[in-house]
């Protein structure tokens, strides 16, 4: 009726849906975790390799390196997924969509984290690397007991940093059908028609995550931090 009040915009949420989709919404956050969990394992092991070739002595080895890197960091990463889900029965390559969320993921953070590692390695003073050769250490040696100890403590922070960035994008498998919080609270949306409701909730479950791996990469930098 004219000259009605309206009542205000927090009048109009509803907040009992929160008690009724927050289950679900945990359970998704559980699939955020394990896809992050084991996209920074294989990206770990990526970044190992190219970090590796990219420092190596023989010029294939370098070129194959900086290629992964430029690729990976030079396209966006949900074109990456797209290519790798949608594009890989072209080639005979058949994945799940959760297999596919992992390999793009780790594959893409393994280029990134591989510059961090390798920054790490030539940030380590190379005095004391001549200095273990002049020991008589061999080169692997001085890489494993001289160079790499040191080089872990300068890692902690690019790594970490890496690392929240992969949980932010594990979102993007929501586009190839990985029931993640994106794909639950989209789902929830078409339903329900609260947006702001279901975005918020994922958006306080991300800031957890994300929360816990900053107090993680916080602690880990104070403990080994090199004076």
């Amino acid at each position: 009726m004219p000259g009605e009040a309206i009542p205000p915009a927090w009048c109009r949420m509803d907040f009992s849906l929160i008690s009724r989709v927050f289950p679900f919404f945990v359970e998704a956050a559980f699939v955020t975790v394990q896809l992050s969990v084991l996209s920074l394992l294989l990206g770990l092991v990526v970044a190992a390799l190219v970090a590796a070739a990219r420092m190596s002595r023989l010029l294939p080895l370098r070129v194959a390196g900086t290629a992964y890197v430029s690729v990976f960091r030079g396209t966006p990463c949900l074109i990456q997924l797209f290519i790798l889900y949608f594009g890989g029965p072209q080639v005979g390559i058949n994945l799940d969509p959760f297999a596919a969320g992992v390999i793009g993921l780790g594959m893409n953070i393994g280029a990134y984290m591989a510059e961090g590692i390798r920054g790490a390695i030539l940030g380590v003073d190379r005095g004391q690397s001549e200095a273990s050769r002049t020991l008589g250490f061999s080169r692997f040696q001085t890489l494993m007991r001289v160079t790499l100890p040191q080089a872990a403590r300068l890692m902690i922070r690019p790594l970490g940093v890496n690392t929240v960035a992969l949980v932010k994008g594990t979102s993007l498998v929501a586009t190839i059908s990985v029931v993640e919080l994106t794909y639950t609270a989209q789902r929830f949306i078409g339903s329900t028609y609260k947006p702001f409701e279901i975005f918020g909730i994922a958006a306080l479950l991300y800031m957890i995550m994300i929360y816990g791996v900053s107090l993680m990469v916080d602690w880990l930098d104070r403990r080994y931090a090199i004076d």
